[in-house]
């Protein structure tokens, strides 16, 4: 009797142990799944692999180059269509090299020059999220390229010229909280992929890094991260960044255009420690820049009427809500005196936003944003010219001044 009550505890306990070592394996796995999905959404994954109206992940998204259109591939976890098939090497070898599991070259518009700093931890995580999601079986549709650009042997040289494989290695000289904000920025949020101006050859180097440069085909201008008389951050405060980062607006600035997209889908959804290790690495990497030297490029007698008429078109239009001096209300209404993005050699932010209006990302600390009207079906080329250039020049900034023809040029402009 007692040898089998002891092989019934021992059973039971047996069984226990097994029941307990399962049930820490799957809390184990739903902790890397949940990590997988935080490192997604800091990767921005969604941007990219969701078409407009279309499945989360599977891809479709056509992506306008001036090499042609590629549109992005599926990864959800459909065998036939998506990566149902791969494994977390093959994955990691897509991150980490810019190559599909049977060696075949990637694009570039794929930031893989960026996501090879991503460690294999954080990689094999995103994995199991993508094959924890719902598979969807939806084709990838071919890439419209011109010749020679679809010719897919030619990305060798592009890797030679534009691509070093490597992870992040920390810089011992600089705090842990500062390293972990540049394995975001320049691994997983890639952010240089829009603020690092681009060559004709589709490629950026590493000394223009976070530089600033126009958008191809979507003709918005990502503004230097380096400069402080553009989006250099080096005179904001810890809490403005952070605020403009995860809510989409701060006392300095509201992000709108590509950026606010990014906000949206990415930013919000990063801790407090993540972003407040961003903001200290990009407050880190400005450099000093003294304010430019007020000059135009106009004759001043067209420059002094269009700021004339600016300053009417600006107190009917723009006074109440910016402010008679341009002083804003903010978070919701930013100044524009002394702001940076308004100063800034291009004016095509500007334009544009006085053309096609403003509109702040809703997310979690700010899900109500105010954002601005278009003003193209109001305001003539010269009126539009005439406003901005008398808000890059009024209440000391030391913007010039903008012509009609360069108002005319971005009406045009894709708003998407």
């Amino acid at each position: 009797m007692g040898s089998k009550l002891s092989i019934a505890i021992l059973t039971f306990a047996a069984l226990t142990t097994v029941a307990q070592a399962q049930e820490k394996t799957g809390d184990k796995s739903s902790d890397i799944i949940a990590r997988g999905e935080y490192l997604a959404r800091a990767g921005d994954c969604t941007a990219c692999h969701t078409a407009p109206e279309g499945r989360l992940f599977a891809g479709g998204r056509a992506m306008p180059t001036p090499f042609g259109t590629l549109y992005t591939s599926n990864i959800t976890p459909d065998p036939e269509t998506g990566i149902g098939k791969w494994s977390a090497d093959d994955f990691y070898k897509t991150m980490h090299s810019g190559r599909y599991p049977d060696g075949g070259l990637i694009y570039p518009a794929m930031p893989f020059a960026s996501y090879t700093k991503v460690t294999r931890a954080d990689s094999d995580a995103i994995f199991a999220y993508l094959r924890s999601i719902p598979p969807v079986n939806q084709k990838n549709r071919p890439h419209d390229l011109r010749f020679p650009y679809d010719n897919r042997q030619l990305i060798l040289g592009w890797r030679t010229l534009f691509f070093r494989e490597g992870e992040f290695k920390p810089d011992p000289t600089k705090s842990a909280e500062w390293n972990r904000g540049a394995y975001l920025v320049e691994g997983l949020g890639h952010c240089g992929m829009c603020h690092s101006p681009i060559n004709a050859l589709g490629g950026t180097s590493q000394s223009d890094a976070f530089k600033g440069g126009l958008i191809p085909m979507q003709n918005w201008y990502a503004p230097s991260l380096t400069s402080n008389r553009e989006a250099g951050l080096g005179d904001w405060s810890i809490k403005d960044i952070t605020d403009l980062l995860q809510t989409g607006v701060s006392a300095r600035g509201v992000v709108y255009g590509p950026m606010a997209e990014v906000v949206h889908n990415s930013l919000q959804y990063l801790s407090d420690e993540d972003t407040r290790a961003m903001a200290v690495y990009l407050k880190g990497i400005s450099e000093p820049s003294p304010p430019p030297p007020a000059s135009s490029a106009l004759p001043t007698t067209e420059s002094s009427l269009l700021i004339s008429l600016g300053k009417t078109v600006y107190d009917k239009n723009c006074a109440s809500c910016h402010g008679t001096q341009g002083e804003g209300k903010p978070p919701h209404w930013p100044p524009l005196a002394n702001n940076q993005s308004i100063e800034m050699q291009s004016a095509v932010n500007p334009i544009r936003m006085v053309l096609n209006g403003g509109y702040p990302p809703g997310t979690k600390g700010n899900p109500m944003p105010y954002g601005m009207p278009p003003f193209a079906g109001l305001l003539s080329d010269n009126e539009v010219a005439a406003v901005v250039s008398y808000i890059r020049t009024a209440w000391g900034n030391r913007g010039t001044p903008v012509s009609a023809r360069e108002a005319n040029e971005l009406r045009s402009a894709p708003l998407n």
